[in-house]
C-alpha cells in the first residue's frame, strides 16, 4: 500500500513539474501583453499593473490581424475538410477491402510519416510553380492536407481494424453498397477517431510556419504565423502589440483542445485497445 502511494505521489510530482514547464510560458506571455514595453525588460516576472484590454484591440488593428485570421481560418478549414475526407475513405478501403498491391500502397502512406519536409521541399516547390499556385492559399492546403492524410489514414485504419467483419458481411447481404456501409456503418464508427484526427490537424494547420513563409510572400494570404512578423521590423520590436497578437491567436487553439480533449483521449485509447 505504501509502495502504491509513493509511485502514486511520485507520478503526481512529475505531471505537475511538466505541466509547470508547458504553462508557465503561456502565462508569462499573457501578462506581458497588458505591460509595457519598458516593464517587460524592466521587471519580466512581476504581475501587469492593470488589466487594460484595449492593448489587445490596439494589437489587432495595428497588426491586421483580421486579415491573418480569415487566411488561417480558410486555410485550415479546407485543410482538415480534405484529411478527414480522404482519410477515412482511404482508411475504410485499406480495413475493409483486399486489393492488388494494398501493403504496397499503404507502406507508401506510412513513409509519409518518416520523410521530413525538407527531403521533398524542392521537388514540391518545383511542382507548385509548374501548377501556377505558388503564392496563393492553395500552395498552403495541398500541403497540409497531404502532411496529415498519412497519419489520418494510420488511426482511422486502426481503429476500423477493430470492427468485426461480420457487420460489413450482414450489411453487403443485406444489398448495401460500399458507399452506403460507409455513411451508415463506418462514418458513425468513426466519429472519436475523426474528432481526434480534427484536432491534431487544426493544431498542426494553424501553427504551420515554414511553408507560409516560404511559399506566401504576398501579405493577402498571409497566415497567422508569419502574419505576425509584422511587429517585427529591422531595427525594433513592438514586444507588447507582439505578445498580445500572440495571446489572441493562441488562447482559441487552447479553448478548442480543452473542449474536445475527453473526444481526443477517446479516439486514441479506443483505437488503440482495438
Amino acid at each position: 500500500m505504501k509502495r502504491l502511494l509513493g509511485s502514486r505521489a511520485v507520478f503526481f510530482i512529475v505531471m505537475g513539474v511538466l505541466a509547470a514547464i508547458y504553462t508557465l510560458p503561456l502565462m508569462w506571455m499573457v501578462m506581458s501583453s497588458f505591460k509595457s514595453n519598458s516593464e517587460i525588460f524592466s521587471s519580466p516576472l512581476s504581475l501587469p499593473t492593470s488589466i487594460d484590454f484595449s492593448i489587445w484591440a490596439d494589437a489587432w488593428v495595428v497588426g491586421n490581424l483580421g486579415r491573418y485570421v480569415f487566411n488561417s481560418f480558410f486555410v485550415t478549414s479546407l485543410s482538415v475538410l480534405a484529411i478527414l475526407v480522404f482519410s477515412s475513405l482511404a482508411a475504410y478501403a485499406f480495413s475493409v477491402f483486399d486489393f492488388n498491391g494494398k501493403g504496397i500502397l499503404f507502406a507508401m502512406f506510412a513513409l509519409g510519416l518518416l520523410m521530413p519536409i525538407q527531403s521533398y521541399f524542392i521537388a514540391q516547390n518545383s511542382l507548385f510553380e509548374l501548377l501556377s499556385i505558388k503564392g496563393h492559399r492553395w500552395t498552403l492546403i495541398v500541403p497540409y492536407a497531404a502532411m496529415g492524410i498519412p497519419l489520418a489514414i494510420y488511426l482511422l485504419k486502426v481503429y476500423l481494424d477493430g470492427v468485426p467483419r461480420q457487420l460489413f458481411d450482414a450489411a453487403r447481404i443485406d444489398g448495401a453498397s460500399d458507399m452506403k456501409m460507409f455513411r451508415v456503418i463506418v462514418l458513425p464508427l468513426l466519429k472519436p477517431g475523426l474528432a481526434t484526427v480534427a484536432v491534431f490537424s487544426i493544431l498542426a494547420s494553424w501553427n504551420e510556419f515554414l511553408l507560409a513563409l516560404l511559399y506566401v510572400t504576398n501579405d493577402k494570404f498571409k497566415t497567422i504565423p508569419t502574419g505576425l512578423l509584422a511587429f517585427s521590423s529591422r531595427y525594433v520590436t513592438d514586444y507588447q502589440l507582439l505578445f498580445s497578437a500572440l495571446t489572441i491567436v493562441t488562447l482559441p487553439m487552447i479553448a478548442i483542445y480543452v473542449i474536445f480533449h475527453r473526444q481526443v483521449i477517446a479516439g486514441i485509447t479506443d483505437g488503440s485497445l482495438k
